[in-house]
């Protein structure tokens, strides 16, 4: 599950909060073990996301870098060709 969840930092344009809230959900399922959590833990899990995507964004908007920033296009190709080469 975790293998979905990507790099965020350092690309242009930057991550959008939907990537954000994204990377936080697989985060916060791969920890707590559930895909959909029950009705009785929906609350608990929801807020843990809200959370997680908080302190994603924190982080992001305080890393600094001196390299170039990465762009999504060429990063996607290199992975499709990464998945060729794994997979066949």
């Amino acid at each position: 599950m975790c293998r979905n969840i990507k790099t965020l930092f350092n690309f242009e344009p930057p991550a959008t909060d939907d990537e954000i809230h994204a990377s936080a959900l697989q985060f916060v399922r791969k920890l707590s073990g559930f895909n959909k959590p029950s009705q009785a833990n929906e609350a608990a899990f929801d807020r843990a996301v809200a959370d997680v995507s908080q302190a994603a964004r924190r982080l992001l908007t305080s890393l600094h870098t001196h390299a170039p920033s990465r762009d999504r296009e060429i990063e996607a190709e290199k992975a499709r060709e990464r998945s060729k080469l794994r997979f066949g």
